[in-house]
């Protein structure tokens, strides 16, 4: 595809990565970031990801084939007003928001002429900014496109081969199937696992015995409620209709157990729980989703003196990098000790490996 000149606005986990994949994975040799934190351009450009820097639209952006804006969707229509004038008439602007929506309907009124693709790439990491930015991030995710009434074939396609470059699946979903899909698998998981802490924060001892005993499957299923907290009360109410809808349905599903479980009734119980587990264990593990994978070792180890240091040595001596290491204190619903935090997949192996090739019982692997 003739894509030679690609402009990137707003340089964080997404827009970083975003750049980085364009510039090792597409060969792009003019990248110009435009971000309002000056530290982070210094640092794209001393990295060389980046070719131009600016902290508004500059004149550098006429000559982009493609542009990414990669700021909160509640700035991108602010954003599209700012570029159309600056661009040439065939470029394609695109997004990576996660709601698509309002965004669309409010492009599609616009009189101006101008070419535009949603997009979503369904990838992200717990921690945010450029410095937490890979071009690996997009590997095995899918990336959705969104057309629109300002999209041509050649436009979705030229977004398709970028995505493809980047190691993605892309997928067309309308804008509206988008949000009902990544309502129900992202936006109100993350209500509900902030819900589950709120349960327990009220309902929590004078003691906090709740709080300290809160580890092994709690931690899991609530860990994307350590997410940013200003994204989700945007995405909340930029896909409100999605989300009210879907969370319709999870009460009256509450409210239907707790009708099993007042009248003790031990089939539907059981069929609760038969269900949900059949449905998730037919969920593919291959794809990266939206939710961010963990990616952890569980070791079964006697918790001595030394031990964590034992185990960081012989993985630091063989180059992997440990995200975090500590001893597990709840251990009802998965065995071992250790657990090892490791930046990816192929880190995740690698440890397996090495660690089971020096005779440490690895109990589970994620």
């Amino acid at each position: 595809m003739n894509i030679k000149h690609v402009t990137v606005i707003g340089l964080g986990l997404i827009g970083g990565s975003i750049a980085k994949a364009l510039k090792d994975r597409c060969g792009i040799k003019t990248i110009i970031g435009i971000d309002c934190n000056t530290a982070t351009l210094n640092q794209a450009l001393n990295e060389r990801v980046i070719s131009v820097g600016a902290t508004e639209i500059t004149p550098d952006i006429h000559q982009s084939d493609m542009v990414f804006i990669c700021t909160p969707v509640s700035k991108t229509p602010e954003w599209i007003k700012k570029i159309i004038p600056a661009v040439k008439p065939d470029c394609i602007i695109t997004d990576v928001g996660s709601t698509k929506s309002q965004l669309i309907s409010h492009i599609e009124q616009m009189s101006d002429s101008f070419h535009f693709v949603g997009g979503h790439p369904m990838a992200g990491s717990e921690k945010s900014g450029y410095t937490a930015s890979k071009s690996h991030l997009f590997e095995n995710a899918y990336y959705i496109l969104t057309p629109c009434a300002k999209s041509t074939h050649d436009d979705i396609k030229a977004l398709k081969h970028i995505a493809r470059s980047f190691g993605s699946l892309p997928i067309e979903l309308s804008a509206q199937l988008h949000d009902k899909v990544t309502g129900a698998i992202s936006h109100v998981p993350h209500i509900i696992s902030a819900c589950l802490v709120n349960t327990v924060k009220n309902l929590d001892t004078p003691e906090q015995y709740m709080q300290k005993l809160a580890a092994g499957g709690f931690k899991d299923i609530t860990r994307i409620s350590s997410s940013n907290p200003e994204m989700w009360h945007n995405i909340c109410f930029s896909n409100k209709d999605a989300v009210i809808n879907i969370l319709d349905t999870y009460i009256s599903i509450l409210e239907e157990f707790k009708t099993y479980i007042y009248s003790e009734d031990n089939e539907a119980v059981y069929d609760f729980f038969n269900g949900a587990k059949k449905f998730r264990d037919a969920i593919t593990s291959q794809i990266t989703g939206l939710i961010p994978d963990t990616y952890e070792l569980i070791l079964d180890v006697v918790d001595k003196p030394g031990i964590i240091g034992e185990v960081a040595t012989i993985l630091g001596k063989n180059n992997i990098n440990i995200k975090n290491i500590n001893i597990t204190n709840n251990r009802e619903f998965e065995g071992g000790v250790l657990i090892i935090s490791l930046p990816d997949n192929q880190s995740l192996e690698k440890a397996h490996q090495i660690l089971t090739d020096h005779g440490y019982t690895v109990i589970y692997k994620k």
